[in-house]
């Protein structure tokens, strides 16, 4: 029996009872009818406990274009044996803003005040306003990276985008957002074949090796469609210092405001499409190719089944574009489609289904995740955080560990990464077996003797749903002093940073973007 006044659930079924049952002091127990409101009020209480539904916003301030996408992401709580964590159950693109010609300026810097009035109108147009927005990111991709405001004006418009909306930049996330927002990744995980996905853009070729669904591997390299650009008169007005690059290895000259001879274009165009066609063809970079990578090659290992294409230059290799910009996107398209066609490359190409905005969709919808619900976060802390590093220390969780070998491993991940100890760091963990006491404590010991003593902030991430039991250790059981924030339920890769965002209510759970950054330094 309840307390007075207190309501019981029906014993039997396992739906709510119509009228609950109640005792009032001095009276036998009675029934009350509950009223519509009163069972639509309770509906909505047990829907919202499940349910994350989110309003994001993707930001792309790319070589060429920058554009705008809003989306609504809704999170369920997954069913499966308990498990706290979100997942994804539905994406829907709510607006999308035109595309801006990315605004650069002579003095190597990007035009803030247009790139702000563009944002601006951009948010009037989709009836939003930054209050509304929950999470999301500001990509900066290609050459716009390399620009010398470019760090700033990432971090001003992320802090103006929304309430949690963070600033990245990096060829790793460019080629994982490219190949979800494209649709490469889910034609693998449907087909259950091996995708190779190409985004060409202004500046950079990202490449995003998919198999079943997952990337295993990641490429990137300085050929793009927009590395030069000449004005309505034909004069040169862009060159960037891969297109100098390539110009000298076919031989040619460029200079700004100056009308370039047409074979000379044309040639420039041959050296770097043979760039990205040897890359295709999964050969070893030499000469130009070796000199335009601007990180470590594709291992390829298996031919991929299929290659797919998005960004600009995607545009013309599936005929969606015809117009031209006064650069050399559309020439670069043709040379990739005539290699094809003459069987130069062994792999079918396929349309992902999304080309210019794919990078967009997948920085406004596949950028976020959302802890489980069993996660710890000491009192007072100071959420949000951002930029946070990120270290995946080599524990092998399935076989036999002690707090000693967890503390080596931490150790050597903070060396290998030249992070200092009190800096706030974040532990990736993926967790193996059962969440037993000991096993348990002497991870949380391991992790107290490598990292509790110093003063920022400490972040745990697993992907199973024990950081509740590792934050209480850590704290209340080993007495560490910094601020501990332990998040459960999160999908783990290889990636370098963490925002985290503040926990929503009454789900418990809080946002996370996972991200890359590499902003060159000055």
């Amino acid at each position: 029996m309840t307390e007075a006044g207190a309501s019981a659930p029906a014993a039997c079924s396992g739906a709510w009872p119509v009228r609950p049952l109640v005792a009032h002091e001095g009276d036998e127990p009675h029934f009350h009818e509950w009223s519509e409101e009163a069972k639509s009020a309770l509906a909505e209480v047990i829907w919202k406990a499940e349910n994350v539904e989110l309003t994001t916003v993707g930001i792309d301030i790319g070589s060429s274009t920058s554009h705008l996408m809003f989306s609504r992401v809704h999170l369920q709580r997954k069913t499966q044996a308990l498990s706290s964590e979100f997942v994804v159950v539905r994406r829907e693109i709510v607006w999308r803003s035109p595309i801006l010609l990315t605004p650069f300026v002579s003095d190597d810097t990007i035009d803030a005040e247009r790139l702000r009035a563009f944002i601006d109108s951009a948010y009037e147009g989709a009836g939003l306003a930054r209050a509304e927005v929950d999470t999301g990111a500001v990509i900066l991709t290609g050459e716009a990276i390399k620009r010398k405001n470019a760090q700033a004006i990432a971090q001003i418009f992320a802090a103006d985008a929304g309430r949690f909306v963070c600033a990245s930049a990096g060829h790793r996330l460019e080629c994982v957002l490219a190949a979800h927002g494209a649709g490469a990744v889910a034609m693998s995980k449907q087909t259950h074949r091996t995708v190779l996905h190409v985004d060409i853009g202004g500046g950079t070729t990202k490449f995003a090796l998919i198999r079943n669904g997952e990337i295993r591997e990641t490429c990137a390299t300085a050929v793009g469609g927009r590395l030069i650009a000449w004005d309505g008169e034909g004069l040169l007005t862009r060159i960037e210092g891969p297109a100098l690059r390539a110009a000298a290895a076919a031989g040619v000259e460029l200079r700004l405001g100056a009308r370039p001879d047409p074979i000379a274009l044309e040639r420039l165009t041959d050296v770097l499409a043979e760039v990205v066609i040897s890359m295709l063809r999964g050969e070893a970079p030499q000469g130009l190719a070796r000199d335009l990578l601007l990180t470590d090659p594709l291992s390829r290992g298996a031919a991929p089944h299929a290659i797919t294409f998005s960004g600009g230059v995607s545009e013309y290799l599936f005929a969606r574009e015809r117009e031209t910009f006064g650069d050399i996107a559309k020439p670069l398209a043709d040379r990739l489609a005539l290699a094809f066609a003459r069987g130069r490359i062994d792999a079918p190409m396929k349309d992902p289904g999304q080309g210019l905005r794919a990078t967009v969709i997948g920085a406004s919808q596949f950028s976020v995740q959302l802890s489980g619900n069993t996660i710890h976060l000491s009192e007072g802390v100071s959420l949000p955080l951002r930029n946070v590093p990120v270290l995946f220390p080599d524990v092998a969780l399935d076989a036999h560990f002690d707090a000693e070998s967890v503390a080596a491993a931490i150790r050597a991940a903070l060396e290998q990464r030249g992070a200092a100890p009190e800096e706030p760091i974040a532990l990736g963990i993926r967790w193996h077996g059962d969440p037993h006491y000991a096993r348990l404590r002497e991870i949380a010991a391991g992790v107290a003797q490598a990292v509790g003593s110093a003063p920022g902030p400490l972040v745990l991430m697993v992907d199973g749903d024990v950081g509740k039991l590792l934050g209480h250790l850590l704290e209340h059981e080993l007495g560490v002093k910094r601020d501990v924030i332990s998040v459960d339920g999160i999908r783990l890769h290889e990636f370098d940073y963490v925002d985290i965002g503040e926990r929503m209510q009454p789900t418990q759970a809080v946002p996370l973007v996972i991200k890359t950054l590499l902003f060159p330094t000055h």
